[in-house]
């Protein structure tokens, strides 16, 4: 028999029905994944006008694709659980769009950075509310998404916890401050990767080897130092230790990394740079929650 907040199919109760509302990169890359894990196509609803990725004009992904929260509410009964993975900056008009369609307030999940739950209960009053961070290897399944969600009951948590780990793994906090360097970190990191990964094979490049065995050498470089820094359970600091011999080649690259601190100086101020843009949106969203209506197409479609 499945537990009082779970369906027949063990699922949690509150993913009975589930709008997504933004289907770019990080939404079809989710959706993709909570597909796979055992949610039903027919629970769940995208809500985009110009859907993007691995789901955007599939039919045998069977999901419903519609342009507005209208349509959606046409097609079946109002969301148990309602998924936002759009802009920050499209957060009052979305909000506008969705609310005379919301009968019974739903469970919220929010991947918006920098949009606090005191601004999602103030546009979506009475929602059950959490906040996300998920990052881009999710659409493998082996991201990080990071939760900040207080007062959820265990029903609530564990529908939240089920559409994370569909993607990786998942982390809660305790404070919400802590997200703003979250989304640093993990929500932004994987672009500070790949970035790297360009900057190695442009320095290979110019060490003479040809374009295409740079790119070869550094990509593979990095999946495989990260694959094993997963794998291992000897700190990050061992790994590198190992790699290390003194007087050798790789020592002396690091001596340029770490010369003068300059490799964690320019992290920290990357770090500290995409974290002041997270309180930045904070900021807007809660100014912007006050404001006038736009149309949900034109907000979604942004």
């Amino acid at each position: 028999m499945p537990h009082a907040n779970t369906d027949a199919r063990g699922l949690p109760a509150a993913l009975e029905r589930v709008w997504l509302v933004g289907c770019g990169a990080m939404g079809s890359a989710l959706a993709t994944r909570w597909l796979a894990c055992g949610l039903a196509a027919e629970r769940l609803t995208i809500i985009d006008p110009a859907p993007r990725g691995a789901l955007a004009g599939d039919p045998a992904a069977r999901v419903a694709c519609v342009a507005t929260p209208e349509a959606a509410a046409v097609r079946a009964a109002a969301p148990t659980a309602v998924v936002l993975a759009v802009k920050p900056q499209q957060l009052r008009a979305v909000a506008g769009g969705l609310l005379p369609w919301l009968v019974h307030p739903p469970l919220l999940v929010s991947m918006l950075a920098g949009v606090r739950l005191q601004t999602l209960g103030a546009l979506f009053p009475g929602a059950r509310r959490a906040r996300i961070m998920p990052n881009s290897p999710a659409r493998l399944g082996c991201g990080i998404t990071v939760v900040y969600a207080p007062r959820l009951d265990g029903g609530d948590r564990a529908a939240v916890d089920w559409l994370c780990a569909a993607a990786g793994a998942v982390r809660w906090l305790d404070e919400e401050a802590c997200l703003d360097a979250v989304t640093a970190i993990s929500g932004s990191g994987p672009a500070y990767v790949f970035r790297f990964i360009e900057a190695l094979a442009g320095a290979g490049e110019a060490a003479g080897l040809d374009r295409e065995m740079a790119m070869a050498l550094a990509r593979q470089t990095v999946v495989g130092a990260g694959t094993l820094a997963g794998a291992s359970d000897l700190p990050v600091a061992d790994l590198r230790h190992e790699v290390t011999s003194p007087g050798g080649t790789t020592e002396a690259g690091l001596d340029v990394l770490d010369g003068d601190g300059a490799l964690s100086a320019l992290l920290r101020a990357t770090v500290r740079a995409a974290a002041e843009r997270s309180r930045v949106l904070a900021a807007q969203a809660e100014a912007d929650s006050a404001g006038g209506d736009v149309p949900l197409r034109e907000a979604t479609g942004a």
